[in-house]
């Protein structure tokens, strides 16, 4: 599949394929309106009953801002492995940057977080995005992020 390939969506079969995460470290439900490896939106709906509310803040459960730029990261990675039409065979996903992060409003349960990503740039096997967290529209959280692809 090439950069002009569209792609309508990911369930959570494509992503558990493209991705090594699991519960309780997934961050993403369903990747939409994928765009080659230029753009998608990540959704991840927010409930209660994830573990991070136990001590992220009891009595005023906030969903921690480190776990949507990890929701942003694995978005960025499922649009990454499906462009590369490698799904099959196993890649890790690392880190490499986050720069210009900014947290702008509380995520609660009961929200659906899209992430909007779209790609910077790609060197190789390493590929930067630009991320928007957003909560019925409004931005909560922005980020970039980089990260490179290696065999599992």
């Amino acid at each position: 599949m090439d950069d002009t390939t569209t792609l309508q969506s990911a369930d959570i079969a494509a992503i558990l394929k493209a991705l090594p995460h699991r519960y309780p470290f997934l961050m993403v439900d369903r990747v939409i309106g994928i765009r080659g490896s230029d753009y998608a939106i990540g959704i991840k709906n927010v409930t209660f009953n994830e573990p991070q509310f136990q001590g992220h803040f009891p009595g005023n459960p906030v969903f921690p801002g480190v776990l949507m730029i990890e929701g942003m990261a694995q978005t960025a990675g499922v649009i990454c492995i499906l462009s590369l039409n490698t799904a099959d065979k196993p890649k890790s996903v690392f880190f490499l940057t986050i720069d210009k992060a900014k947290f702008r409003k509380p995520v609660v349960p009961g929200d659906t977080i899209e992430y909007h990503m779209s790609k910077i740039t790609r060197r190789k096997s390493m590929w930067w995005f630009r991320g928007e967290a957003k909560v019925a529209g409004e931005i909560v959280a922005e980020a970039e992020v980089g990260a490179m692809i290696s065999d599992a």
